[in-house]
């Protein structure tokens, strides 16, 4: 049974190009646009392969997700990847103290993102 890849980005151009890029990955693929959203899917799913996720989001932002997911006992372990235009020059070094597990900044290669993800995946299954 394929794992979930849950991408959590708001901008609809952004979210389609990870999921061109991911495509030929074996994880079903769910995308939504908020935290919250995230919340919900992470609650009413058992297997996880990784969280790709933006930090500048309404509502809950990716850094509160990713202490969310970090704190929970199924997907505490799920890899995190951080795709994010935030100029915030301090927001590689927050995420990885939160548990992300790589970080991209927008402009980004789908290809790189897809191979990191592939590897993150690898370590953890």
């Amino acid at each position: 049974m394929p794992r979930t890849l849950l991408i959590v980005e708001d901008v609809e151009t952004c979210a389609a190009t990870l999921e061109i890029a991911v495509s030929a990955m074996e994880v079903d693929v769910v995308t939504v646009d908020s935290g919250e959203e995230a919340w919900r899917v992470l609650d009413r799913t058992d297997r996880v392969a990784a969280i790709v996720t933006d930090l500048e989001m309404r509502g809950m932002d990716g850094y509160e997700l990713i202490e969310r997911v970090r704190a929970h006992p199924r997907h505490h372990a799920a890899p995190i990847v951080v795709i994010t235009g935030s100029p915030d020059p301090d927001a590689p070094e927050r995420t990885h103290r939160l548990g992300a597990n790589a970080f991209f900044s927008k402009p980004y290669s789908p290809v790189q993102v897809r191979e990191r993800l592939e590897q993150l995946i690898n370590e953890t299954a």
